[in-house]
């Protein structure tokens, strides 16, 4: 019997055209053999999933069922390709761990953990895991421009604490530009925090669960066109993305190593992509995407080519695992 498997996408972001394009990659390339595949569009006001003449069928999010042409049909596993909430911060996690569906990410308490970068470097620090210096700011909060600069220093990052893919995200270089910086990530999210810059060259590690082992796979060196990776750098074509990276040996174990015990620690399952810098000769981490970005513009499915799995084979291992 194939099994059938819901391909989760869409969310409720500013993510989820990306996540659209990241479902439809896993669509495309899963061993029909071996499973039945949904693409299912989670969305704020409706979950359904869109049939192949683009008919949508709405799920019953009672039992996360759905029925099609008068049969009920009941998913042995959840492939979760939603960048941002609801899939990324471990609110799907949650609730498919209530209806008793496996899914191919991590557990909710690692998405919600990872998904907040305040957190995530706090929990990383008793590892030895270096990182950017860092202020963190709530809403309501004043913005002490004078204090900030004289813990961070200039030029320095303003990101949205909970968001992914560069939105919200703002380069500060003078004192005057940082409550604007605020204000634009406070669209995206109530809680900011406010990065020291670090120069050197920036990397990305994919670290997978592939054939019941931990894998790291090779190393992707990242030269933005723009001032940083934003989003245009990271979905519209504006950076090199160099696979393997033109670091030494050296170097690329020693950041995979971090990458895979990073994975370790927290426990973590499927698909993971880190971001370091290589700032004064030493790894700094930067974040940790747990639903890295799976279409053709993407890294991990680049990193994956490079080390020699098909797409077919690297998106199976993940539903392989889950279902274990």
């Amino acid at each position: 019997m194939k099994k059938k498997i819901a391909i989760a996408m869409g969310g409720f972001s500013s993510e989820y055209r990306i996540s659209i394009n990241s479902g439809n990659m896993v669509y495309k390339h899963l061993n029909r053999d071996l499973y039945e595949p949904y693409r299912v569009h989670i969305l704020q006001k409706e979950w359904f999933v869109v049939a192949d003449d683009d008919t949508p069928y709405p799920i019953n999010k009672n039992d996360f069922t759905v029925k099609i042409a008068g049969k009920t049909i009941s998913f042995d596993c959840v492939f979760n390709t939603i960048h941002g909430t609801p899939g990324e911060n471990g609110l799907l996690q949650a609730y498919l761990e209530l209806v008793g569906i496996p899914q191919t990410t991590c557990g909710y308490y690692q998405a919600a953990l990872t998904f907040n970068k305040r957190d995530l470097i706090s929990v990383l620090k008793p590892y030895g895991i270096k990182t950017a210096v860092n202020y963190f700011l709530n809403k309501e909060d004043k913005v002490n421009a004078e204090e900030i600069i004289a813990k961070v220093g200039l030029p320095c990052f303003v990101k949205a604490n909970r968001a992914g893919s560069s939105f919200g995200i703002t380069k500060v270089k003078t004192e005057e530009e940082l409550v604007p910086a605020t204000k634009t990530a406070f669209k995206e999210d109530d809680e900011v925090i406010i990065e020291s810059f670090l120069d050197g060259t920036e990397v990305s590690v994919g670290v997978i669960t592939y054939k019941g082992k931990v894998k790291a796979l090779p190393v992707t060196e990242i030269i933005s066109e723009n001032e940083f990776f934003d989003y245009e750098a990271k979905y519209l074509g504006k950076s090199q993305e160099i696979t393997p990276a033109n670091i030494s040996k050296e170097k690329t174990k020693q950041v995979q190593e971090i990458a895979k015990l990073i994975y370790k620690k927290l426990k973590m399952r499927g698909f993971t992509r880190s971001e370091f810098i290589f700032h004064n000769g030493e790894p700094h981490f930067i974040e940790m995407n747990t639903t890295p970005g799976l279409s053709q513009a993407s890294i991990l499915p680049q990193q994956a080519e490079a080390a020699g799995i098909t797409l077919t084979d690297l998106y199976g291992s993940a539903i392989e695992t889950a279902l274990k």
